[in-house]
């Protein structure tokens, strides 16, 4: 069972760091600090906004349109590390042998 949290955890952590990747680079897009008109770069942030897109796409639908600011990638490593947390509590009473 702790074999199964910890691979929980590992996918986790790997959205969260790609969440966070994607968001920096939609930022460094939308400045003009990056020109999409490189094809590595445009091929990594189309993947980066089709893979993330599932994931930010239930929260655009509940959070309210505040303009161009997208409050999705904030909800999804929210709810992320609320998971982490759940993961981690669940963890720890099975290792100290406390029923939940």
């Amino acid at each position: 069972m702790i074999t199964i949290i910890q691979i929980l955890q590992v996918l986790i952590d790997a959205v969260t760091l790609i969440v966070i990747v994607q968001v920096i680079l939609s930022l460094l897009v939308s400045f003009n600090v990056i020109n999409t008109y490189n094809e590595v770069v445009r091929s990594i942030y189309t993947g980066l906004n089709r893979g993330t897109e599932p994931l930010y796409r239930p929260f655009r639908r509940i959070l309210p349109d505040f303009g161009s600011i997208d409050l999705a990638p904030f909800a999804v490593l929210l709810t992320l590390r609320i998971l982490s947390i759940i993961l981690n509590n669940l963890a720890a009473h099975i290792l100290s042998g406390t029923p939940l």
